[in-house]
């Protein structure tokens, strides 16, 4: 499902409303993740803290009845996109770092994370490097037979 005008529109508009939230001006005082849950039925995009605050909900009409089966595989590359687009806004929250984004499904269960804030380092995509963990255990067992 290739997102429309319309949805990235309502996606960022979402993701804005979170942002105004938190302004940059406000000390970060906060600690918490950003919950976006995404309802293949009804459309709803609604935003949570980790205590479960409604943020603010939308409804992206594009995915009202969506039965695609990689429907939150595609509202995950939809969403990375916005939040990139939006990075300046979101990395300027208010927010005690490190923070993320996350995508759930209705059932509160994490789909993936879609933005990862962590001082000079942010990480759009976790799974763009897939084999880091293996690769930086391999390095270090190397290191440490050289001993």
């Amino acid at each position: 499902m290739k997102a429309t005008g319309q949805a990235l529109q309502q996606i960022e508009r979402a993701i804005s409303k979170v942002a105004d939230k938190f302004p940059p001006t406000v000390e970060a005082t906060m600690m918490t993740d950003i919950h976006f849950r995404a309802n293949q039925e009804t459309g709803e995009l609604v935003a949570y803290d980790d205590n479960d605050n409604e943020i603010t909900r939308t409804v992206i009409e594009q995915w009202i009845n969506n039965n695609d089966d990689d429907f939150y595989a595609s509202a995950t590359s939809t969403m990375r996109k916005c939040l990139e687009k939006l990075h300046e806004t979101i990395e300027g929250m208010s927010l005690i770092k490190p923070f993320s984004f996350v995508l759930e499904d209705e059932c509160k269960e994490s789909v993936a994370e879609l933005y990862i804030v962590d001082g000079d380092t942010v990480i759009i995509d976790p799974d763009m490097m897939p084999d880091l963990d293996k690769d930086l255990d391999d390095f270090l067992k190397k290191l440490l037979d050289e001993r």
